[in-house]
């Protein structure tokens, strides 16, 4: 990956944690890595684990973040999400897969945060 991109997805992940953690969130993993994939965040919403994926783009040349979940993205990563879920059996309860979609200004602030809930039923 290009320098430029992974500095953009880490901006993205940072943007996401700071959102997910002022909705009430907490955050238990990031970038965790599974044989499907990583997982970019992994946080805690009461007693629901969601997995979130983060998408961040800088301009609409390659189209919306959120468009880029194809369906193959969508099978690694419920796949990586049972992968964690029977890594961590501790974990108990509901769970889900999110996407947080970013569009970044060329200010480099965050101009568009969507955060779309339970994308792999």
């Amino acid at each position: 990956m290009k320098s430029h991109n992974r500095a953009l997805g880490a901006w993205g992940e940072q943007q996401a944690v700071d959102h997910l953690v002022a909705h009430g969130l907490e955050v238990v993993e990031r970038n965790y890595h599974t044989p499907y994939g990583e997982l970019d965040l992994i946080v805690k919403q009461a007693d629901e684990l969601v997995f979130v994926e983060v998408k961040t783009r800088s301009s609409d040349t390659f189209g919306w973040p959120e468009l880029a979940l194809t369906r193959q993205k969508r099978e690694h990563l419920l796949n990586a999400a049972l992968y964690y879920l029977q890594q961590h059996p501790e974990f108990e309860g509901n769970w889900r897969v999110d996407v947080i979609a970013i569009r970044r200004s060329r200010e480099k602030e965050c101009s568009e945060l969507i955060w779309i809930e339970n994308v792999v039923a």
